[in-house]
């Protein structure tokens, strides 16, 4: 790859930079709303990089906001720092070693995804800066993605009201912008209070909460014959009312995971496993207490902003990897459950040709694919509501890794994944330098944002009076 955008020689400067800080963000792995340690790192780089801070950003102590330029359209990067529970895993290693038992890990690259999207907007600030441009780049450090709906909360409280457009990606193993739908969810905890008693001297004296936990499981397993086949259902047990299997559980709780493609059809599916949940409080002679946790939207996709990315991807080629980048994603292969390769070549609608080493994705895909939809759900989506957004899918992973899994995080720190960090970076950039130069490609993208809403206004899934699960530094 040689570059031939002087936005691209603005990122390769500051490189080494934000390699460190992803990886250092690696070494911290922290999940929701406890991402002390990792906003510090980017704050770190944000004040280093002569960005105006708002720390706090929304009222979340693990959010933050950089900005630079005075006048001018705004253009939103965003970025992620968290990490999940149980995969800790040593970077570079080709088979299971968690740095420590049971500890956090970075099995979704949000190190990667903080670092690159704030490189981006590094060079982006610095374009602006050396061509005198009246234009304003805005950092959004966020966090809680996984289970906590951050976005949501900050898009809810304004915090992207006078934003123009907004810019971002995600490591995954293939190169492409992302126009795969995501899915609408809401994180409901139903809590059922009954009364304890002897479940041998006197069971008739008791009303078992965790009997109506079961119940309302059984009957949200027998509604999912009867709802959408993209629409999910997903639950875990909170709490399961104690280990005495002698005492009459009074109190237990389950958060149930609802997906619907879009938000209209996740308000009714709701509707319907309340329904399941008063039933199962009704035979039980329980009472129901039902309390929103979090909830995302579903992306909206614009078609000028996904045009202005893929010119972007294919001006700057796709990601440079080297032999033993691909000796590394080979041996990676290897660990993979059967079929995995196959499913993701079926997602990006690709056929390798004779004798093509796929072990990487050293290509690009068009945009337009007809692939095998595997939805997820992110509150980006939200932000898709507020302003026009495009999101690219960055290669920084081996060729069939699932996402989530220890595979991602042996992925972390090393050269491939590097790499493919600072090529999203320079994609990002390279965007939103287009919609600056370009006014009439900003307003057709709000145009197409604009159209979408006055069919379906934006009602946010998270009540007005649910509050974040944010925790306090110790």
């Amino acid at each position: 790859m040689k570059n031939t955008d002087d936005i691209w020689d603005l990122a390769d400067r500051h490189s080494d930079r934000f390699i460190a800080l992803s990886d250092a963000v690696f070494d911290t792995p922290e999940t929701l709303y406890t991402e002390f340690k990792s906003v510090a790192a980017h704050r770190e780089a944000l004040v280093e990089q002569g960005f105006r801070i708002t720390d706090n950003a929304g009222g979340l102590p693990t959010a933050i906001i950089g900005e630079a330029g005075e006048e001018g359209p705004v253009i939103a990067i965003l970025g992620e720092f968290d990490a999940l529970p149980g995969l800790s895993q040593h970077s570079g290693e080709t088979e299971p070693r968690p740095i420590e038992d049971g500890a956090h890990g970075h099995g979704c690259g949000h190190n990667l995804f903080g670092a690159g999207a704030l490189l981006a907007a590094t060079a982006l600030k610095d374009w602006i800066e050396a061509n005198n441009i009246k234009a304003r780049v805005r950092y959004y450090g966020c966090p809680a993605e996984e289970g906590g709906a951050a976005k949501t909360y900050m898009v809810r409280d304004g915090l992207f009201d006078d934003v123009d457009a907004a810019i971002s990606w995600h490591p995954a193993p293939y190169l492409a912008v992302n126009q795969e739908p995501s899915l609408a969810n809401a994180r409901i905890d139903y809590t059922f209070h009954g009364t304890a008693s002897h479940a041998a001297f006197e069971p008739d004296m008791g009303r078992s909460a965790l009997d109506a936990v079961e119940l309302m499981n059984v009957g949200v397993n027998y509604m999912r014959e009867h709802m959408p086949d993209a629409a999910r259902v997903h639950y875990a047990y909170m709490d399961a009312g104690g280990e005495a299997a002698n005492v009459v559980q009074a109190r237990a709780r389950v958060r149930q995971l609802i997906r619907h493609p879009n938000l209209p059809g996740l308000k009714d599916l709701i509707a319907r496993v309340d329904k399941i949940a008063e039933g199962a409080a009704l035979m039980t002679e329980t009472r129901m207490e039902k309390k929103v946790y979090s909830g995302v939207s579903n992306l909206l996709p614009n078609r000028p902003l996904e045009e202005a990315m893929q010119t972007a991807v294919e001006q700057l080629g796709p990601v440079p990897f080297d032999d033993k980048d691909r000796a590394f994603a080979a041996e990676i292969q290897a660990t993979l459950p059967k079929g995995a390769v196959d499913s993701t070549l079926a997602s990006m609608d690709y056929t390798p040709s004779a004798g093509q080493d796929i072990s990487l994705c050293d290509f690009i895909l068009p945009l337009d694919r007809n692939g095998v939809i595997r939805a997820g759900s992110t509150d980006v989506g939200d932000v898709s509501w507020a302003v026009p957004t495009v999101q690219l899918w960055g290669a920084t992973w081996t060729l069939g890794t699932p996402f989530h899994t220890w595979q991602v995080v042996a992925h972390g720190k090393t050269p491939l994944a590097h790499k493919g960090m600072i090529h999203a970076a320079k994609v990002m950039a390279g965007t939103a330098r287009m919609l600056i130069e370009n006014p009439d490609l900003l307003a057709s993208a709000k145009e197409a944002h604009a159209a979408r809403l006055e069919k379906t206004p934006y009602e946010c899934p998270i009540p007005d009076e649910t509050k974040p699960p944010i925790v306090q530094p110790s």
